[in-house]
């Protein structure tokens, strides 16, 4: 029988022990492991925004005073759209000028805990506030009129040449003669054919506007993709988000009904009455290219869950069909708590989430 001398079989348990040990750690650090946390951004508002007591009827008359409106900005911190609307809109010289002169800007922070007393008189802290006016979107833009009614709400982040477009038709009061989106059909032009993409054969494309009717019969959730041609954003929400294999399994839970927001083919609305792809983006109040407008399925009836009609990237996207396809709708009506928390259900599992991606 072979017997280890004391000194060695020391030796070889405290390596056995020592080896365990890592072992251990590594199945520990394996399970702990989160994925990180990338995309968000800090914001530095501008200095010339209003320094305000938050009581919005006298923010309203004191810009009156001015000659200006007032113009609300919801925000929260580490939103890179935000970051972009700061950055990239209201850093261009044209834009800066403009809502300077015409525009009191107050930041509202979508969380925050200031105290806010609305046109009507009531008080809320900032988080109840925007609670209060459904913001599921940072940025959100509110336009006030004169008498304290909202002129024009931008759920989202508009691009620059978008933005510019939302800022003539407060200045000028448009709201008064037409709807923004009728605004924004006067001044649309034709675009050239010659420089169409083929955008209507795409795989998670169930149908086009003659597929409708039978889409909302079906007890299957429903997405209505409207764009337009020549239209460098859909192009890039087609390449850069929508035909990722990731998305394309999420938008298999999906009837995906492709509309020209422009055209002239027929179709029918909700209630199954015969209408246009035209006709129909105004009846919807579609005024943004493109926009996607999700519907919950109920049996026979399609209720709209929410909608983009802004810009956005691949994380916030996939988020909103599988915030509407999984129904965590019924359960949590503010998005961007559902947000927060795919967020951390994702990390946990090990992967890393960007919301800027």
């Amino acid at each position: 029988m072979h017997v280890l001398a004391p000194g060695i079989f020391n030796r070889h348990f405290l390596i056995v022990l020592l080896l365990t040990f890592i072992a251990t750690l590594s199945v520990a650090d394996e399970e702990t492991r989160q994925g990180s946390y990338q995309g968000a951004v800090e914001t530095v508002y501008p200095d010339w925004f209003k320094t305000s007591f938050m009581e919005l009827e006298e923010d309203i008359l004191e810009a009156q005073e001015s000659g200006k409106r007032l113009m609300l900005v919801f925000h929260q911190d580490g939103c890179p759209y935000c970051n972009i609307f700061v950055e990239q809109n209201l850093a261009q010289k044209d834009i800066s000028e403009t809502v300077q002169t015409n525009f009191d800007v107050i930041e509202i922070n979508m969380w925050g805990d200031r105290e806010v007393t609305s046109v009507e008189g009531q008080q809320f802290t900032e988080k109840k506030f925007a609670e209060q006016l459904k913001v599921q979107f940072t940025p959100t833009v509110l336009f006030f009129d004169e008498t304290g009614q909202h002129a024009l709400r931008i759920n989202g982040y508009y691009p620059p040449e978008k933005f510019r477009l939302a800022l003539e038709y407060v200045i000028t009061k448009e709201e008064h003669k037409q709807s923004f989106n009728e605004f924004i059909a006067n001044r649309y032009q034709e675009p050239d054919s010659s420089r169409e993409p083929d955008l209507s054969k795409r795989q998670y494309i169930n149908g086009d506007a003659s597929a409708l009717g039978r889409f909302v019969k079906e007890d299957k959730p429903m997405l209505l993709l409207f764009e337009q041609t020549d239209c460098t954003n859909c192009e890039e929400l087609d390449k850069k988000v929508l035909t990722l294999e990731n998305t394309t399994a999420l938008l298999e839970q999906y009837n995906v009904v492709r509309l020209d927001m422009w055209g002239n083919q027929e179709t029918t609305d909700l209630s199954g009455n015969p209408t246009t792809e035209r006709a129909l983006a105004r009846q919807l109040d579609v005024s943004y290219a493109p926009t996607l407008i999700f519907y919950a399925s109920n049996g026979e009836q399609k209720k709209e869950v929410i909608r983009s009609e802004s810009w956005f990237k691949r994380f916030h996207t996939q988020s909103l069909m599988d915030y509407v396809a999984s129904d965590a709708w019924q359960e949590q009506p503010n998005f961007q708590r559902y947000l927060s928390a795919r967020a951390d259900h994702i990390r946990e599992s090990g992967s890393d989430v960007n919301i800027f991606d």
